[in-house]
Formats: C-alpha cells, sequence, structure tokens
C-alpha cells in the first residue's frame, strides 16, 4: 500500500488541477481570437442556407469563462484541493462538523442536561423527553431499526418483549454506550448435514413448529452437546452472551427450516455500533429512554 500513501500522489494530484485550469484558460484564449468578417464556416449547414461560421465566442460569454478560471484558482488557494496543501485558511470537513457540533451543544446541551438527571423510567412518560428521543432515534439507529423500531431480518425489533442483552434501562444504555458483538459459531463441519438438520427441527419443536418426531429426538441428543452451552438446557437463551431464546417465536435471521438450518451450519455474527464517540452521556441517556419505551415498561425485567 506505500505506492498509495507516497508523497508523489500529492504532487501528481497538484499537477493535473493546476494544468487542467490553466489549459482551459488557454484553449478559451485560442477560440476567443477575433478573425476577418467573413470567417470560413465550419461545414455544417440547416434548411439548404443556414450555415454555421466560426467565430469566436461572444466577449460576455468569454469573460464568464475567465471568471470561473480566477474562481478556481482561488479556490485551490484558501482551500483544499492540491494534495496535501490544506488551502490558507485551514478549512477540513472535520473541523466544521466540530464547530457545528459544538455550536448545537450550546444551543441545545442545557436541554440534554436537563433530561439526564432525571430516572430512565420517569423519562419514558415524558412526552417532551420522547420526542426528544425520537428525533435521536431517527438519526442514529433508524438505518437499522427502522423508524417505527420495529427491525427487519437481521436486526432486532425494539418494540416487542424480547431482548437479546436485556431489556432494564442499564442493559439498553450499555448496548448504545459500548455496542454488543454477538457470534453464533458454524456447527455445519462438525454436526455434518444429517445433524444440522436434527438439531434444526428440534430447536423448531421448541417454539411449537411443525417437526420430524425422528429428527426431533435425535437433535435432542446433539442440542445437549453442542447448543446448550450457549442456549441452555431449556433453551430459554443468555442475556449476558447475546444467546436468543429458542423456545419463542421471534426469529432475529428468520424461523424457516431452511433459515434455521443455514444459521446452525454457517453461524452468525451480528454487530451493534458503540455510540459512545457519537453521542454524548447526556444524549445515549435520553435514547435508553426512547428505546425503553418502544415496548411499553412492562418489559423492564424480561429478557431475551
Amino acid at each position: 500500500m506505500s505506492q498509495f500513501t507516497s508523497g508523489f500522489w500529492d504532487v501528481y494530484i497538484g499537477l493535473v488541477s493546476l494544468v487542467s485550469v490553466i489549459a482551459c484558460g488557454v484553449f478559451l484564449k485560442l477560440q476567443s481570437v477575433r478573425k476577418p468578417a467573413e470567417s470560413e464556416t465550419s461545414g455544417h449547414v440547416w434548411d439548404e442556407d443556414l450555415k454555421e461560421y466560426n467565430n469566436p465566442l461572444p466577449r460576455w460569454w468569454a469573460w464568464l469563462f475567465y471568471l470561473t478560471i480566477v474562481f478556481s484558482l482561488a479556490y485551490l488557494v484558501l482551500y483544499p484541493g492540491l494534495g496535501s496543501f490544506r488551502g490558507t485558511l485551514g478549512w477540513t470537513q472535520v473541523k466544521q462538523l466540530e464547530e457545528e457540533n459544538a455550536r448545537a451543544l450550546a444551543a441545545y446541551g442545557p436541554l440534554y442536561e436537563r433530561f439526564a438527571a432525571q430516572d430512565v423510567a420517569a423519562l419514558a412518560k415524558n412526552p417532551e423527553a420522547l420526542a426528544v428521543g425520537q428525533k435521536l432515534f431517527l438519526n442514529h439507529c433508524a438505518q437499522c431499526h427502522a423508524s417505527d423500531g420495529g427491525g427487519s431480518r437481521g436486526f432486532p425489533n425494539l418494540t416487542d418483549m424480547e431482548w437479546l442483552w436485556g431489556g432494564t434501562p442499564a442493559a439498553i444504555k450499555a448496548s448504545i454506550t459500548d455496542g454488543r458483538v454477538g457470534m453464533m459459531p458454524a456447527w455445519g463441519p462438525a454436526l455434518g448435514e444429517q445433524g444440522v438438520k436434527d438439531v434444526a427441527h428440534y430447536v423448531m419443536s421448541l417454539s411449537g413448529k411443525p417437526a420430524d418426531s425422528i429428527r426431533v429426538a435425535r437433535g435432542k441428543d446433539l442440542y445437549a452437546k453442542t447448543c446448550v452451552a450457549c442456549h441452555g438446557a431449556e433453551a430459554k437463551g443468555n442475556p449476558a452472551m447475546g444467546a436468543p431464546d429458542l423456545t419463542d417465536p421471534v426469529w432475529l435471521h428468520g424461523g424457516a427450516e431452511e433459515q434455521i438450518i443455514a444459521t446452525i451450519a454457517k453461524g452468525r455474527t451480528d454487530q451493534m455500533p458503540a455510540h459512545k464517540e457519537l453521542l454524548t452521556p447526556a444524549k445515549i441517556h435520553l435514547l435508553t429512554a426512547y428505546v425503553y419505551s418502544l415496548s411499553g415498561a412492562a418489559r423492564a425485567s424480561h429478557m431475551k
């Protein structure tokens, strides 16, 4: 990768930019040279006698192009555009973002701090707090969990009573702050094709799905050897590991037979990104309250 970080590319980009702008000016100058009144035609004729003459651009039009060239050169002096040259104004996208965030924090910081002093359960019933929390959710969470929190295939539904990592305010806040990484190992190589199907049918039977009784009997023994460490002897899952409850009707990656087989055979890896670098603790506190409110306060003691 060293050839892509060499200082040569800074010089190359700078030269290409400058030569391109200057070449436009030279070309424009060449095309603006006035010729005798009866200039030669370009050879294009329309409607028998409508000829196109090779005359220069009108001066006002040419000067507009010259102004764009001057603007381009001034821009390259003031702003980044010539390789590693940062411009005389020292402007960067990161700097602008930081300045905008600082202004927003100065304007809205007191509001967030006022909410930060309140309990999550109380905020979950506060319409004003929920209105602000919803905006945070739409900006930072809706891309994965949908605007209504309903989720989609591979992204948890936040409006039901099921929680992979726990549904208490503390657990939700930890998920938002530090993120989560959940991994289901691939059991295909160890179990083989028929073993995977046997375990799949046993798992299907746990949540009341139709299943082959013979495969269920064989799959029960395999489950005890390969799956019980994470999902538990009763298959209720383990919130400390993010292992889902296999006895309910909720399936993050799909509950059809072929989808369950694919999960067991190939495994799954899911990641919830950490937001502690993106949001202040006060905003995370308010966002926690909004997420906590989505499925009702009754789910606070319910785990998945």
